[in-house]
């Protein structure tokens, strides 16, 4: 690729080490809402699951490299990359299974938490937008991508238990910042998998527009048949029914994302406060 992206760009984790959250769906899909607002977009999967690859239709098993390659061979990041997926402002670096030793073979590592940083130095200047999959747990390929990034996007399911254990999220970037990146910003917190017709949704969205402040975005991502079924047609969901509500909703996500990054960048939100023991604790729902 020799088209230089002109001005400052944004590398952003999807995170959240609390699985079923839409953290994947998110990650695809706001990277393929990007690329179609004429943003050159790169979708990174650092989750050794890989789903983020076969979402947007990559065969993994056909893969000579992949994000591995760049991490612990010493391959440059720019030749594991697969190029125009989909779009043409798209390209994917994609996981295989080899991803799934890393955390233990980083481990005896120099800077083992920079390995990621090291590898985007060469191609991140490509790209407006580096979206970035986190694997659904706080080990060492999540430490490496939060010491990349510039920013925290955070998906949150509208359930029960949406803040169980966020507190422990919300710890780690505060220490990523402290050790190792002190710039690292939230750049949202988005709730996903929303339904309207319940009092749960509902109060689960109010308590953490509460607690997240400005921080929320304004869209949240609805419950919707077409979403789910997108990946295994291996396509993101703008391609599959660009129709469907959560297409709309992705689509606006992406727009409340480059606005905020365009308007805000330099404005600091204030520090989030702790969360409490009873965060998000519902009171019981009568018989």
């Amino acid at each position: 690729m020799n088209q230089r992206f002109v001005g400052k760009s944004r590398v952003i984790a999807i995170a959240n080490q609390k699985g079923g959250v839409g953290k994947t769906t998110t990650a695809v899909n706001l990277a393929a809402s990007l690329a179609t607002a004429e943003h050159r977009t790169l979708l990174i999967d650092a989750d050794p699951q890989g789903n983020s690859t076969s979402g947007v239709g990559i065969q993994r098993e056909t893969l000579d490299l992949s994000l591995y390659d760049a991490l612990l061979e010493g391959r440059a990041l720019a030749d594991t990359r697969v190029a125009a997926v989909h779009l043409p402002l798209l390209d994917v670096v994609p996981a295989t299974q080899d991803l799934v030793g890393a955390e233990v073979e980083l481990v005896g590592r120099p800077g083992r938490e920079q390995a990621l940083r090291r590898a985007l130095q060469d191609v991140r200047d490509d790209y407006a937008f580096v979206i970035v999959d986190c694997p659904p747990s706080l080990g060492l390929l999540t430490l490496n991508v939060l010491t990349a990034a510039d920013a925290v996007v955070i998906p949150i399911q509208c359930e029960y238990y949406a803040l169980e254990g966020l507190s422990q999220l919300l710890n780690t970037i505060k220490l990523v910042q402290r050790n190792f990146n002190p710039s690292l910003a939230i750049d949202g917190v988005l709730l996903t998998m929303y339904d309207a017709r319940l009092n749960l949704c509902k109060q689960v969205a109010v308590e953490a527009k509460e607690y997240f402040g400005p921080r929320m975005f304004a869209v949240t991502i609805p419950r919707n048949v077409r979403l789910a079924e997108a990946p295994s047609f291996g396509k993101p969901i703008i391609l599959y029914d660009v129709q469907s509500v959560g297409a709309r909703s992705y689509l606006a996500v992406a727009q409340e994302l480059i606005r905020r990054v365009e308007r805000a960048q330099e404005l600091s939100h204030p520090p989030l406060p702790a969360l409490p023991p009873n965060a998000l604790s519902m009171p019981e729902v009568p018989a």
